[in-house]
């Protein structure tokens, strides 16, 4: 077998060939082989079964009629379809067999070629063969998850930082793991490193720990092979998402909820790319990227005995934390423009502007589900505000929650204790809240604070602290202020 990459995609296509002629499968072969295809040959049903389920191909290419064996090649076109429906195959028909040939098309065959067959045709048929499987999986991917969701939204300091681990890291083959709070983004940035992969024309599977019960997570993981008939030796089989991910990328998603005896077992597979179905004893071979996540504290949970260590080192070959909304909060007027152009596109209605005091609102708030919490609450504004579409939303229109999170200055609502006061009273405690509300919207970063209200970081300090607001935990580079610190005055 020769040992050869597609230049075109960056992945090891293995075509596999079923023939009962060896002269055939050996021609064949050598075309291929001529074209940098790997490629393995068989000559009945059971070997073509075992050789796919110790290595599914990229395509197979089948004979129609496949004499000596118990399932001529149509019959084995169909168990092939329900154990692996995405699997492409392309059907070799001798003269004659022009009408078996269309229905192994109907059946699911991509095509079929005439034996003596021309280089140039089968080279041509391998290629769509292939390029068309790829192209229906993406669109199922697509189905399953909106695309435009595979990049970060923001220029923040942290996000950019985020950036530029996922471009070092991308084109490597390294294990990820990826930390950070619910709803911060972990899968989107597992998904950008899928894309900027050599492995982005193979599948993005992705499987959540926390939400399977821990006796299906190990039949999701490996697939399953369970005999039903004891008398024919049926076995009804299922693919489990390794090897759904052959060639491609797997993310486990929250894996610290993966069960301790389940984890010993993912901690064979990383190491030699082998596994067995559960139910089954033979070794199926993959190919596979892992990239993990986690929103819990994974060291804490190796102290604990919860957690295997060995995992953990294989899982953390290069950690990416994902900031959480608080931290990135100049990213909000971004994600918010972002957020309302798709749910105004899914929800079939015109999209609106958010106002300067909502946008300000919003970068108040403190988000404790984060960029998915974002997400919802625009939708619920979109759909929720009233008004004219022409009009901005306001900060009155908000979600109950958000308002009332909101700093006083910003709700307007404070208007008749003001005019009881004498004018520089009144001044002082204007002050004092808007720059709150404005500290407070920038996270506490008192450099990004007086950028936008037009003062010296000097100045503000200086200002702040004639207000009586302490800002001894400002004195570092980034000019922070603890959040402590602000909610206290």
């Amino acid at each position: 077998m020769t040992t050869s990459v597609n230049e075109n995609s960056g992945l090891q296509h293995e075509i596999l060939i079923v023939d009962d002629e060896i002269d055939i499968r050996e021609s064949i072969k050598g075309v291929l082989e001529d074209e940098k295809y790997l490629t393995r040959a068989v000559g009945t049903d059971a070997d073509a079964i075992a050789a796919i389920r110790e290595k599914r191909p990229s395509l197979v290419i089948l004979d129609i009629w496949l004499q000596g064996s118990k399932l001529d090649g149509i019959q084995l076109l169909e168990q092939i379809r329900r154990e692996h429906p995405s699997l492409p195959a392309i059907m070799i028909s001798g003269h004659g067999s022009i009408e078996a040939a269309v229905r192994a098309t109907k059946i699911g065959a991509y095509d079929f070629i005439e034996n003596p067959f021309k280089a140039e045709r089968l080279l041509v048929l391998v290629r769509r063969a292939i390029e068309a499987a790829q192209l229906a999986r993406e669109n199922e991917e697509l189905r399953q998850y909106n695309s435009k969701e595979s990049e970060l939204t923001g220029k923040s300091a942290p996000i950019l930082t985020v950036r530029q681990t996922v471009e070092r890291v991308a084109p490597t083959n390294s294990r990820v793991l990826i930390t950070g709070p619910a709803g911060c983004g972990k899968e989107v940035v597992a998904r950008m490193i899928h894309v900027k992969s050599r492995r982005n024309n193979g599948p993005f599977v992705a499987i959540n720990c926390a939400t399977m019960r821990p006796d299906r997570l190990e039949v999701e993981l490996f697939g399953s092979e369970v005999r039903k008939d004891p008398e024919t030796g049926q076995v009804s089989r299922k693919v489990g998402v390794l090897e759904q991910a052959h060639n491609g990328t797997l993310f486990l998603d929250e894996v610290a909820d993966m069960p301790l005896e389940t984890q010993g077992k993912i901690v064979r597979v990383l190491q030699d790319q082998t596994f067995q179905r559960v139910g089954g004893n033979t070794p199926v071979k993959v190919d596979v990227r892992v990239i993990a996540s986690s929103n819990r504290n994974l060291q804490d949970l190796m102290g604990q005995g919860r957690f295997r260590q060995d995992l953990y080192y294989r899982l953390n070959v290069v950690p990416i934390q994902v900031p959480s909304l608080g931290q990135r909060r100049e990213d909000i007027p971004e994600l918010a423009k972002v957020f309302i152009g798709r749910a105004a596109e899914t929800a079939g209605i015109p999209a609106r502007r958010l106002s300067d005091d909502a946008l300000a609102a919003l970068q108040a708030y403190e988000w404790p589900g984060n960029v998915r919490q974002l997400r919802n609450v625009i939708e619920w504004i979109l759909i929720m505000a009233g008004g004219s579409v022409s009009e901005p939303i306001g900060a009155d229109l908000l979600p109950p929650d958000i308002s009332q999170a909101t700093p006083d200055i910003m709700r307007h609502d404070r208007s008749a204790e003001i005019m009881t006061l004498p004018l520089r009273d009144a001044r002082e405690v204007f002050e004092r809240e808007y720059l709150l509300a404005q500290v407070t919207r920038f996270g506490g970063n008192i450099s990004r604070t007086a950028a936008f209200i037009g003062m010296e970081r000097s100045a503000l300090h200086r200002k702040l602290k004639s207000l009586g607001v302490s800002t001894s935990g400002a004195a570092n580079d980034e000019g922070m202020i603890s959040e402590t610190t602000a909610q206290a005055v």
